[in-house]
């Protein structure tokens, strides 16, 4: 199982197309079949209003997805003003009127005309009668209606708000024949109460089905609603766990003869949940009930694997084998860590072909009883060939999809098929769900080209077998590898810590590094520029194509000597085991991406002029640069600033932090073997006394400084002191108070998570770092008490420790400034979590303030200022933030597009994060660095960065001089 993991496309696929291939006397047969079926299925397309609604506005229209994304987010609003708002964003810019009498419904063409109308009245339509008589009715009118079409979506997705209701819903006539397994629940457990509360709604729609269990139905679980922190790092704690809980649900369904089964998550869960499911399958009080069963993704590059690791648990197991659902975040976590392959396929057919493969493993296996869960009618048709008379099986399909493919087999035919039956309040269940959907939505799936009446039934049934051999298994070329993810350089190679035995590897790898802290440097600055001056010119004179080769070798070192980085950054910056991991990957990125602007941005540029003239322009170093690095990146800020610097032509000299000296001399120690001239980059530790003397030199060409404002102002006061000394750049990255603005159309869950991420990842010491959150005031007791409870589960300690989220501060005056800080507002605390007794931890607080003005200075560490802003006034709440003068950086959480246009165009922040956490800007993607407070750019890691290393020196050339403009009297007639 874990050699298939991360293995090769084709390597994976090899085995599975043999497995999958249709014998050639079936392939008539099964064709048959399936157009029967595509058949039934597109006449129940044109059945009933849902189904005609659903395929007008696909997902491949503007339309389809404005929809959809006004269904995710509208039944969460609760005021007014922001409903409106969501609406008019999601429904002013789309194109009703062309959908207008296209569908052969007459209520799916009066409610687009609704929509027409309701376009009108948001503002969609300018003038007009229409627009005018509408307006009497006004917003309110159009909120209305919305309100109700989303609960008829909520509807059509969800079979009921609760399991009394479902069950009521599965007795009628539509679902005749059909059994039901109830999901109770849609987003994850993000604290305690929400976990009690999940097991608990299990437990009751256990017994509720239980009150009838000849109707067959079943329950569904998902293990990261029963857990808060069910995850590899927190493993010996959230296995135990879950298995104990899993174990009592499961012993309650076995005690009320029903099923019950375990959902599929994302990949880095897998081995998890089988530790999970594969202990509870063996508890003696389950023995003699065949109603335990398991969920099996075929996109997953394990499933063969997995559905032999549960043939082979020695007792029946119901298997459900699902097509999956996380796909596009699957592939998006895999690109950002940087790790060596995808866990699943990047192909429709790939995935169409691996089901296939485990269909058939699972028709023979011993122990599994198979449950299919499909809407492709080529792969109904399949199973049932394969399958021929026997009937030990059901097929599945998701309540609101699929309808048509399975009566007739049910009713007529006499085959199993089961429901499955998302059960829950619209507000919460239905934004998962169309998640869920716009996901899956992709143009390969069967239910998006069953609705594309271009597509005829050869290209809907074509074989996937077919398809996969003839490319050979190959990827798809539009997903690189991670590691070719940036084309013109090499994205940093990552660990998976989400492997539970890759990270225990890694963690004992660390504490064994040792670390040896030497003495006080006993060297002069003086006599350091002087040697750095002394090697600029042989330096300079090194052309930028081998300069490029060095940093390129330097980044290859680092990742060689990975593990070792790692355990310093662990040992001197208190970095946890994912933040060194980063912090070594982020300075690879540097050496990597400086080295690649180099190539470019150093070559001579020829400009425009007169005939008989050449014009050019070219980028050299300008000397010695003095760089000045912090202890919170003190690799990666470190480095970065040095290769821009040696790249570039210029010595360097380089003071790291008094508190991160070891890190820093082992980066000079590998720049050096990579090639770095020793006298080109020379290593300067100690405090301000060191830095003060570096920048007073007259002798140096650039500082380039990462710290506190008041630090880079005295830089810039040193600079100017002495009026003989050449005007030099000083490029300074500092701090900000960051906020994070929040509307009642975000997620809570996303928002609390990108909130903990935010505030409290590396102990709240990044320049990055959320030190303002700002809530509107109709969510903001909601969001904080989520947010208090998620805190209560952080986990504070030793940052060697896998389990570590939260690890000590940098030294004792940081210690002593953060404690005196929070104990001076003790009163207005909302949330703070023990820490240990030993050691320089600041305990993570909330903290309530009564207006953006009253926070007035950056505190870096892992403190948190909450404050409200009322509805309807985002752009006055971003100029209050703006008039603090920092502009480092800003999040804002919204669903609605405006609001991320209005944020762009009026926050003045050098680095703005929609919808995501505020920390983690990746080299070559989100260049970083502020402006006002926070910095002088240009931005680090940006396609403007090198140039302000260098001198611009332009060259102009009068080519007649020695003998005429031989270009212009060699010239041709021009043709005649």
């Amino acid at each position: 199982m874990k050699k298939l993991h991360r293995a090769s496309e084709p390597d994976v696929l090899k085995p599975l197309l043999e497995r999958a291939r249709l014998a050639p006397e079936s392939r008539g047969r099964v064709m048959g079949h399936a157009l029967g079926l595509l058949a039934d299925l597109r006449a129940a397309q044109n059945k009933g209003w849902v189904n005609q609604f659903l395929q007008e506005y696909r997902l491949n229209s503007s339309e389809g997805v404005a929809l959809l994304s006004l269904a995710e987010a509208f039944l969460r609003v609760p005021d007014p003003e922001t409903a409106d708002l969501l609406i008019a964003d999601k429904m002013g810019d789309a194109d009703w009127k062309a959908h207008a009498g296209k569908s052969n419904s007459l209520l799916v063409n009066s409610a687009t005309w609704g929509l027409v109308l309701g376009r009108a009245v948001v503002g969609g339509e300018s003038g007009g009668a229409l627009r005018r008589l509408i307006a009497r009715a006004g917003e309110p009118f159009v909120r209305q209606a919305v309100g109700a079409a989303m609960k008829m979506m909520g509807e059509v997705f969800v079979m009921g708000r609760t399991i009394d209701e479902a069950m009521k819903r599965m007795k009628k006539p539509e679902n005749a024949g059909f059994t039901a397994s109830f999901d109770m629940l849609g987003e994850a457990a993000r604290t305690k109460a929400d976990a009690e509360r999940y097991f608990e709604a299990y437990f009751g729609a256990i017994r509720a089905v239980g009150q009838d269990p000849k109707a067959g139905h079943s329950i569904s679980v998902k293990l990261s609603a029963l857990h808060p922190r069910y995850e590899v790092g927190q493993y010996d704690k959230c296995v135990p766990e879950l298995t104990d809980m899993l174990a009592q649900l499961a012993s309650e369904a076995c005690a009320q003869g029903i099923p019950l089964t375990v959902d599929a998550e994302e990949s880095e869960r897998l081995e998890m949940s089988l530790d999970i499911i594969g202990a509870v399958a063996k508890r003696p009080e389950l023995k003699g009930w065949d109603g335990f069963g398991m969920a099996v993704q075929g996109y997953g590059k394990r499933c063969r694997a997995v559905i032999a690791w549960a043939d082979g648990l020695g007792r029946p197991m119901n298997v459900r084998l699902v097509k999956g659902a996380y796909w596009d975040s699957e592939i998006k976590r895999t690109q950002v860590e940087g790790l060596s392959d995808y866990p699943l396929f990047t192909r429709k057919a790939a995935t169409d072909v691996s089901y296939l493969a485990c269909a058939r493993d699972m028709l023979d296996a011993k122990n599994i009883v198979p449950a299919f869960a499909s809407h492709n009618a080529l792969t109904v048709a399949t199973i049932l060939e394969w399958a021929c008379d026997d009937r030990n099986f059901e097929f599945q399909r998701l309540h609101g999809m699929g309808e048509g493919l399975y009566e007739r087999l049910v009713r007529e035919e006499g085959y199993k098929c089961r429901i499955y039956a998302p059960v829950g309040g619209h507000r919460d269940l239905l934004a998962y769900l169309v998640r869920r959907l716009l996901e899956n939505g992709a143009n390969s799936s069967f239910v998006h080209q069953l609705a594309d009446e271009g597509l005829s039934e050869a290209e809907l049934l074509a074989d996937p077998v077919e398809k996969i051999s003839a490319i050979g298994g190959t990827r798809h070329p539009s997903i690189p590898l991670p590691r070719d993810l940036f084309g013109a350089w090499k994205n940093s190679a990552g660990i998976d810590l989400q492997e539970k035995e890759i990270l225990a590897e890694t963690a004992a790898a660390i504490k064994a590094t040792p670390f040896t802290p030497q003495g006080a440097w006993k060297g002069s600055v003086a006599d350091s520029v002087t040697a750095a001056q002394a090697a600029f010119a042989d330096w300079s004179a090194t052309s930028v194509a081998q300069r490029a080769q060095v940093m390129e070798r330097l980044a290859d070192l680092l990742e060689d000597n990975r593990i070792e980085l790692m355990g310093l950054a662990v040992k001197e910056a208190y970095k946890t085991i994912p933040d060194a991991l980063g912090e070594v990957r982020e300075a690879a990125d540097f050496c990597r991406y400086y080295a690649m602007r180099a190539r470019d941005d150093m070559a001579p540029i020829v400009l425009p002029g007169p005939t008989g003239e050449r014009n050019e322009m070219r980028l050299e170093g300008r000397g010695v640069w003095a760089t000045i690095a912090p202890w919170n990146f003190p690799l990666a800020i470190f480095l970065g600033q040095c290769v821009a610097a040696l790249v570039t032509g210029n010595t360097v000299v380089a003071k790291p932090a008094p508190q991160t000296p070891e890190i820093a001399r082992a980066a000079v120690r590998l720049a050096h073997q990579a090639g770095v001239p020793a006298d080109a980059l020379i290593l300067v530790p100690g405090g301000p006394e060191v830095g003060a003397a570096l920048t007073a030199d007259p002798r140096i060409a650039g500082v380039a400084f990462t710290g506190s404002t008041p630090t880079a102002r005295k830089i810039a006061k040193a600079l100017l002191e002495d009026d003989n000394r050449p005007l030099v750049p000083l490029i300074a990255e500092t701090g900000g108070i960051n906020a994070m603005i929040v509307d009642s159309t975000a997620l809570p869950e996303q928002v609390v998570a990108d909130v903990l991420t935010s505030s409290f990842r590396s102990a709240g010491q990044r320049c990055s770092a959320l030190r303002l959150l700002l809530l509107q005031e109709e969510i903001a007791e909601n969001v904080i008490e989520m947010l208090r409870g998620a805190m209560e589960l952080l986990v504070i300690g030793d940052p060697g420790d896998p389990r570590t989220d939260v690890g000590p501060v940098i030294d004792k005056p940081a210690y002593e400034r953060l404690m005196g800080y929070r104990e001076g507002v003790k009163g207005k605390w909302l949330k703070t979590v023990p820490v240990p007794a030993n050691g320089l931890f600041v305990p993570p607080t909330l903290i309530r303030i009564d207006a953006i003005e009253e926070l007035t200075a950056e505190w870096f560490g892992p403190i948190l200022h909450v404050a409200t802003w009322p509805a309807g006034q985002l752009t006055e709440t971003i100029d209050r933030v703006n008039a603090k003068g920092f502009g480092l950086t800003m999040g804002l959480h919204s669903r609605i597009a405006r609001s991320g246009e209005v944020a762009e165009a009026r926050a003045k922040v050098g680095n703005l994060y929609i919808n995501r956490s505020m920390i983690g800007a990746v080299v070559g993607s989100q260049p970083f660095g502020g402006e006002g407070l926070s910095g002088t750019g240009p931005k680090a890691g940006g396609p403007h960065y090198l140039h302000r290393f260098c001198a611009e020196r332009s060259v102009s050339v009068d080519t007649t001089s020695a003998g005429g403009n031989a270009t212009l009297l060699s010239l041709d007639e021009g043709g005649i």
